[in-house]
């Protein structure tokens, strides 16, 4: 049985249950009960009734360790899938968190001078998930990993410093790592920390500064216009209109490969469509054009992750094929 810091639990024994706040050794927990107080109780005399932690479907929980409890860290793991070098074809990327904390993330990696968003979600303590697979053909297209993360815990806690961390990882560097042997994965796996040492006190208040101050003071004293009323304001444009053509939006894509072209493409429309979101517009088309579809596949695919929207093709008479309508509620 697995037992996890945020697990809810009841008492085997006896009436009651509450929530396991840490670990006093390998054999033995902290629970904390209705009136707040922590008090030790054996493992195998409790019994989970809820996992609060288990947030992403995706990640798996780490077998616990006294060694891995004691020592909370943050770790970006590539794991080759053969333990001779010269036989390795692929690598498994993964975000293992080997800490108390609950994790919120995104994962990131460089194209050219963009990055792109593979992964995203949330990550409970003491879980691993899986990012990203790669054939080492290809290994050299991943070498810039950007991984961010905020700490909390669903009880009180130390607050701690987000994470923004790009590593860097070429080949050169992978021969010269040492691997290292894991239970948690079937091969030997390089590990790059990312974050460690989450029980030293971290100063996370700033003082404000005199030019913060004299900043402060401007925003105060600012004088807002007067309102007119409702008559004589000019009724705002509440649609806007976006042509993702290459040439529209780069002054040459020359030497361009199609990925390229298509990540600065999305990119545009990514931030064309947080701006409406933001400022309540309530209709974007979007001029994707015909081609071979796939610029107009991408977007639909990021539209049916955004809430409170519809979409369909815009209006033949004024676009053809080439555009869709988004409406925003």
């Amino acid at each position: 049985m697995k037992l996890r810091i945020g697990d809810k639990v009841r008492f085997l024994n006896e009436v009651g249950e509450g929530i396991i706040t840490r670990f006093r050794d390998k054999d033995t927990v902290f629970v904390e009960v209705e009136d707040g107080f922590e008090i030790p109780y054996p493992c195998k005399h409790l019994v989970p009734v809820h996992t609060e932690l288990i947030l992403n479907p995706e990640v798996e929980n780490i077998e616990m360790e006294l060694e891995t409890i004691l020592s909370d860290s943050i770790y970006f793991i590539i794991e080759p899938d053969h333990e001779l070098p010269s036989l390795v074809s692929d690598y498994k990327f993964y975000l293992f968190n080997s800490s108390s904390y609950n994790v919120s993330f995104s994962y990131s990696v460089k194209d050219d001078e963009y990055f792109q968003t593979l992964k995203h979600g949330e990550l409970g303590a003491y879980q691993k998930i899986f990012l990203k697979q790669v054939k080492k053909n290809f290994f050299k297209e991943y070498v810039y990993h950007k991984i961010e993360c905020l700490f909390y815990k669903n009880m009180h806690y130390k607050s701690q410093i987000p994470l923004a961390e790009i590593l860097y990882i070429n080949e050169k560097i992978i021969a010269q790592s040492s691997l290292i042997e894991h239970n948690e994965f079937k091969f030997k796996v390089y590990a790059y920390i990312l974050k460690e040492n989450f029980l030293e006190k971290q100063i996370i208040e700033q003082t404000l500064r005199p030019e913060d101050m004299t900043r402060l003071k401007s925003i105060k004293e600012f004088k807002q216009p007067q309102k007119k009323s409702i008559a004589k304001q000019r009724i705002k444009d509440l649609s806007r209109e976006i042509d993702l053509h290459i040439d529209e939006l780069v002054d040459s894509h020359s030497g361009m490969t199609n990925a390229q072209i298509l990540n600065i493409q999305l990119e545009r429309f990514e931030r064309e469509m947080e701006y409406c979101l933001s400022n309540r517009i309530k209709k974007l088309t979007v001029i994707h054009g015909v081609g071979n579809g796939k610029l107009k596949q991408e977007v639909l695919l990021i539209l049916k992750s955004i809430d409170g929207i519809s979409y369909h093709d815009a209006p033949y008479k004024s676009y053809g094929f080439g555009a869709t309508e988004i409406l925003i509620h």
